[in-house]
């Protein structure tokens, strides 16, 4: 099972860090993101990803894109 830090999947999704704490925060997502929040998790107060949930994650932000 590979874990990811927040600069790990960052790099990953070609994003900024920044954008990976806000869409970790529920109250600022919406549409496409609040229907499939990102999967994290908090390990020693640390935000942590399952690869293979991201990948998963993906694969439903695509298809609910897809869909609108």
């Amino acid at each position: 099972m590979e874990i990811l830090t927040v600069d790990e999947l960052a790099s990953l999704l070609k994003m900024t860090k920044r954008q990976i704490y806000t869409m970790t925060e529920t109250r600022a997502q919406s549409g496409a993101m609040k229907a499939h929040p990102l999967p994290a998790l908090k390990i020693n107060g640390n935000l942590r990803f399952r690869k293979a949930a991201i990948d998963e994650w993906i694969l439903k932000v695509e298809q609910a894109g897809e869909a609108a």
